[in-house]
């Protein structure tokens, strides 16, 4: 079992419009006060807008800490949040995403659009190649994953991925599930290698 001391921090991946599910936004409220009350650090993707303020907001309102990272030609599109703990700009996505991987324990991923897709596919690709062993965890709310985790299934069926990638990552159905999960998960190494550079 993980212990949850061994978290300390996790990793959000989600959307950064505000468009998205009322549901959905009410979901990254109650996940910030969840991770706040217990002490995990917000490492995101640092914006100030959408469902990623919303998280950040919330943990900072309630006295928690959040790590914002965004690489710099994002800062004026996502608009960079001031309002953190502490805001590392990068110079590219590839720094952005290895920093954010490098500061965490955990991964978890909410609902958003193309870039959080592209996020979640590259930090699953690189637990299925031995590159972390750190906790991925879905969040399915409302089942907005469920066609996603449909399509791993079928590239399954198809011998496109193998039947052990299932166990690569965790689906959960609410916010309130995500500490019982990473408490239920397998010991498992923090660090991340750097041999996909």
């Amino acid at each position: 079992m993980t212990s949850m001391a061994n978290i300390k921090s996790l990793c959000v991946y989600c959307g950064s419009s505000d468009r998205g599910s009322p549901t959905h936004h009410d979901a990254a409220l109650h996940l910030g006060g969840i991770m706040a009350k217990a002490g995990i650090r917000l490492v995101y993707g640092g914006g100030r807008i959408g469902m990623m303020g919303r998280i950040a907001d919330a943990v900072m309102e309630r006295g928690g800490e959040v790590i914002g990272i965004i690489p710099q030609f994002l800062e004026q599109v996502e608009v960079g949040h001031s309002g953190v703990t502490q805001l590392i700009v990068t110079d590219n996505m590839h720094d952005r995403k290895q920093k954010m991987a490098e500061m965490s324990d955990a991964f978890l991923i909410m609902p958003g659009g193309l870039g959080t897709l592209e996020e979640t596919f590259e930090i699953l690709t690189w637990k299925q190649l031995g590159l972390h062993q750190k906790p991925i965890i879905i969040a399915d709310i409302d089942g907005y994953w469920h066609h996603l985790t449909e399509l791993i299934d079928h590239m399954i069926a198809e011998s496109y991925a193998k039947e052990e990638n299932r166990a690569l990552f965790q689906v959960i159905d609410s916010i309130d599930e995500l500490l019982p999960a990473l408490s239920a998960m397998p010991a498992f190494n923090t660090d991340v290698e750097a041999k996909w550079l």
